[in-house]
């Protein structure tokens, strides 16, 4: 969360002894600000291709005289960074361009101008520059109009002992302090020389106000947590900030002290992590800002994430004592808060590392704790006592993946008033028509303000494989205030003015849902007033997968063009472990979410998810079956891992006899034969191999409890040759 200068005219009656929020404390300013250029709101997630909206960073000065916003165009180059009037919210001054920018990654407000941070590829010709114009990170300086710096985050000469960094996505933030004249970035890299060349990690750097980029012991990294999914990152008086980061061994850890995820650290949550995934805590892909907010001038603060729970833990054997492994105990996933007395100091008790464990979550303070999937959790102060966490949520979710994000219907955004210690005030405000999709920002009269576009949201469906054709000019902005004065100015349009490539549309709250198809039938009859979801209607088949509930027959789909990788859809809300009974919901037949329960083990424990970020804006790649190893993309992979992960769920649906012999389950039979085609179809020029059982075992598996790990090990095995091969 960015804040300006603390000075607010809030009396007593605006303490944490008020009453919930209501109606009349969130204001909105519709359709309020005209952007110079258009902008597409909707991000496809990492692996699933599910929506997200795309980051509109927001800051206002500290003297809270000016504001800025920062948006990427919608032909995805160059970000924009627009003058706004931090009262009324419409445009002021002009327009400032970072050509060849990819991402708008973070954004400062001065009283004399900006910092935004992007990422862009090196100029050409460039020196040990990353391959294929690659992007990678910087800070920009803007005073009055006026470039003053530009610093790189990454690249040649940047800690190159430890090996040259590259940013396909930033999906971090940039936060400054006044009082340590140093602006701190977070971001994800992955390295391009050394020996973590080729995988993803993150990377801390600290910038003087003169641009100087400066490398502080025990507060700047140049690798702290492996294949980070997800990052909150909030200024302090002086370096190191306060910084959390979820990777992908089992954790979610306050880093601020180590930089990284070493159990030196303070863990602040168990969680489940499969194929480099952790059930996106921080937002997944254009979601990590707005995490971890301050109190004021206190040294407090406040972290919100989403969360499927923990249960049963075991060694993560790779990393070694102090780490563990867990299962989900919910499919779908509730928000949750933790308090911190300062930058380095968790309030209460950090997450339990004690292998054995049959519950790892006891220390979670629940904001939520329903059926319904949360998700797009973010925080915000509004002063030294007064905190506001917000969120979205699905109902009925289908989660098809034990470590991603759900699908479902839309049910709306929540927003809850907790005080300093982490108590809720009342119940949440609810609204079906504001979003937050920016930066949370805490004015100079003590409201929170945010960007957001007006529009349809549709979490149904993954975003096409080409990406969501939806654009706008408009963009609108809410508040939020303790006493119900938060100022609202509604502009004269009620929805913003969207564009597709079919025709001139509206994606306004009003607009029905169709998809891109019908779109385009009704531009060739000339019609201009077709409605077009953000999110508009794709096709789930996948390539050799295979969907098995039960004893139901498994069965292999093809698809010429996959978009996403569709396993199974799993609607209870306990999760059983291998060996134990499966209760189910009364609506529901179980199939557990711990298809695969532990993350994957391997020589760096990163094989299953490595390549991710660069390959983010395509979630999953083309390839026909005659695709070679060295080149195969992702949907060879993801069609494996969808059978294989199928198989796994058909074991669960069979407990507790998981000594059953194979041979009785027809399901399991069609399923390895389907498996066995997938990997014939999508590598017949291998050179690596898969063990026949893995970690010693003789022979094949004979029963549930065999097979399960060795798919398990099976998949980690597969996607290791297949990264490591797409990376030559």
């Amino acid at each position: 969360m960015k804040t300006v200068k603390f000075a607010f005219i809030l009396s007593a009656a605006v303490q944490s002894t008020v009453a919930a929020l209501t109606a009349s404390n969130l204001k909105t300013n519709v359709d309020v600000l005209d952007l110079d250029f258009t902008f597409g709101p909707v991000k496809a997630s990492y692996w699933t291709g599910y929506p997200h909206h795309r980051r509109t960073p927001f800051a206002v000065s500290p003297d809270g005289k000016s504001a800025y916003i920062a948006y990427l165009d919608s032909n995805e180059t160059d970000v924009h960074v627009q003058p706004i009037d931090p009262t009324t919210f419409k445009a002021t001054g002009t327009t400032v361009t970072i050509t060849g920018a990819k991402e708008a990654g973070g954004l400062v407000a001065q009283n004399d101008g900006f910092a935004v941070m992007v990422n862009e590829p090196m100029p050409s010709g460039t020196e040990n520059a990353p391959p294929s114009g690659t992007p990678v990170a910087a800070i920009y300086r803007y005073t009055d109009g006026t470039q003053t710096w530009k610093t790189w985050l990454g690249g040649p000469n940047v800690h190159p002992d430890d090996g040259l960094s590259m940013s396909p996505d930033i999906n971090g933030d940039l936060v400054y302090s006044a009082a340590a004249g140093l602006y701190g970035a977070y971001i994800v890299v992955t390295d391009y020389s050394g020996n973590a060349a080729g995988h993803f990690g993150d990377s801390i750097e600290y910038v003087y106000d003169n641009g100087t980029l400066d490398m502080i012991q025990g507060a700047s990294s140049s690798w702290g947590c492996s294949h980070n999914t997800g990052i909150a990152f909030e200024a302090a008086d002086e370096a190191p900030f306060a910084s959390i980061c979820a990777e992908d061994q089992g954790a979610i850890w306050l880093n601020s002290k180590g930089t990284g995820m070493m159990n030196s650290g303070v863990k602040i949550s168990n969680e489940n992590t499969t194929n480099g995934g952790s059930g996106e805590p921080m937002g997944g892909m254009s979601g990590s800002f707005s995490g971890l907010a301050r109190f004021a001038s206190t040294t407090n603060y406040i972290f919100s994430w989403v969360s499927r729970g923990a249960i049963d833990l075991t060694e993560n054997t790779w990393m070694g004592s102090g780490y563990t492994h867990s299962i989900n105990r919910t499919n779908p996933r509730n928000v949750a808060i933790a308090m911190l007395s300062d930058k380095y100091t968790k309030v209460g008790a950090q997450a339990t590392s004690e292998v054995g464990a049959t519950s790892g979550d006891d220390q979670v303070n629940w904001i939520t704790e329903g059926a319904n999937d949360c998700s797009n959790a973010h925080a915000a102060t509004f002063d030294t006592d007064n905190a506001l966490v917000t969120w979205e949520e699905i109902s009925d979710p289908i989660c098809d993946f034990i470590a991603m994000g759900c699908r479902g219907t839309f049910a709306g955004s929540f927003f809850q008033q907790v005080d300093s210690t982490g108590a809720k005030v009342g119940d949440p405000l609810k609204s079906t028509d504001v979003y937050v999709a920016g930066d949370m920002v805490t004015m100079s009269d003590g409201r929170v303000c945010w960007p957001y576009v007006s529009m349809t949201w549709d979490l149904s469906e993954a975003v096409p494989y080409s990406g969501s054709s939806a654009s706008t000019q408009k963009m609108s902005f809410a508040c939020i205030s303790l006493d119900g004065s938060a100022s609202s100015s509604s502009a004269a349009s009620s929805s913003a003015a969207a564009t597709s490539s079919a025709s001139s549309v509206v994606a306004g709250s009003s607009v029905s849902s169709v998809s891109t198809t019908e779109a385009a039938k009704a531009a060739s009859t000339g019609s201009s007033s077709v409605s077009v979801v953000t999110s508009p209607s794709v096709s789930s088949s996948v390539v050799a997968s295979s969907s098995v509930v039960g004893s139901a027959t498994a069965s292999a789909a093809a698809a010429t063009t996959p978009t996403t990788l569709e396993t199974i859809a799993r609607s209870s809300s306990s999760v059983p472990r291998i060996g134990s009974t499966a209760q189910s919901s009364e609506s529901s037949t179980l199939v557990s979410s711990a298809a695969s329960p532990q993350a994957s083990s391997g020589e760096d424990g990163e094989e299953c998810g490595d390549g991710s970020e660069a390959a983010s804006s395509a979630p999953i790649a083309t390839a026909t079956p005659a695709t070679s190893l060295p080149v195969v993309s992702a949907v060879a992979s993801s069609a494996i891992a969808s059978s294989i992960s199928s198989v796994q769920a058909s074991i669960i649906s069979a407990l507790p006899s998981s000594d059953i012999p194979l041979s009785s389950v027809s399901a399991i039979a069609s399923s390895l034969s389907s498996i066995q085609a997938s990997i014939t179809a999508a590598a017949p020029s291998a050179t690596a191999s898969v063990p026949a059982h893995p970690h010693g075992g003789e022979g094949t598996p004979t029963t549930l409890a065999e097979l399960y790990q060795w798919l398990s090990d099976c998949l980690a095995a597969l996607k290791q040759i297949m990264d490591t091969k797409q990376r030559r």
